[in-house]
């Protein structure tokens, strides 16, 4: 890949790694074990992504007395089992590898507890290849003080790169909006669990259907980027 100065900005579930049934198997799971119902695939698949306390209340509906006891039923299956059943998207080890050996500073900004991600990217072997890995808090049903949301988990994730310019890449409208709140383009990946649509309408500079589709699209970027850098340079002397 051409070596680039922007930083990028990776979602992790739906992104960089497919869950392939670990999460809402584990959701299943949870519900089942507490006699609670258990929503449709359709469902399942729009609980990837938005923080999991939220999923649980709004879209399962599971009463506010007993999402801890969910949540954490989720966290046993889900370390025990859910893990081993997700896989890289097809193309993105690559990527990443050949961002490695350009020097470009990535990072991960995901919903998921920041010690679970890297859990995860260390299972399948990437989490070396990030310079930062940020996350919500580990306790995912606290109200107080922590629920950040994408727009803080992303502006954590600039203030470790040491910069304010950065593409983000991520698969539902989560992803769009707190890369529009922290000032950055984000690129829609369709490979993810959003819905058709939803990454257009959220605000996505693109959204593109293969990690080389990915690639490309960032080299354009970087061409304007660079671009517009000279000209500053040229005619503002800095």
């Amino acid at each position: 890949m051409t070596q680039t100065t922007v930083p990028v900005i990776f979602d992790l579930d739906g992104t960089l790694v497919d869950p392939a049934g670990g999460i809402t198997d584990g959701i299943s799971f949870a519900l089942n074990a507490m006699g609670l119902p258990v929503p449709g695939q359709d469902l399942l698949h729009a609980m990837i992504g938005p923080k999991l306390s939220d999923s649980l209340l709004n879209v399962a509906n599971v009463p506010a007395d007993l999402l801890d006891e969910v949540i954490r039923l989720y966290r046993e299956y889900y370390v025990a089992t859910g893990i081993a059943q997700g896989r890289i998207y097809p193309g993105v080890r690559e990527v990443l590898e050949s961002f490695a050996e350009a020097g470009l500073p990535v990072a991960v900004a995901t919903q998921k507890p920041q010690r679970l991600a890297r859990t995860v990217l260390a299972h399948h072997g990437i989490d070396g290849l990030f310079h930062g890995i940020h996350g919500s808090e580990d306790d995912e049903s606290a109200v107080q003080g922590v629920p950040l949301g994408k727009t803080g988990i992303i502006a954590a994730a600039l203030k470790d790169l040491n910069t304010q310019h950065a593409v983000m890449v991520g698969d539902r409208a989560q992803d769009v909006s707190g890369a529009i709140a922290n000032g950055l383009d984000c690129i829609g990946v369709a490979w993810g669990f959003a819905p058709d649509g939803e990454l257009e309408e959220a605000g996505a500079v693109a959204v593109v259907e293969t990690a080389e589709g990915l690639v490309e699209l960032l080299r354009q970027m970087q061409a304007i980027h660079s671009a517009a850098l000279g000209e500053v340079t040229n005619d503002g002397n800095v």
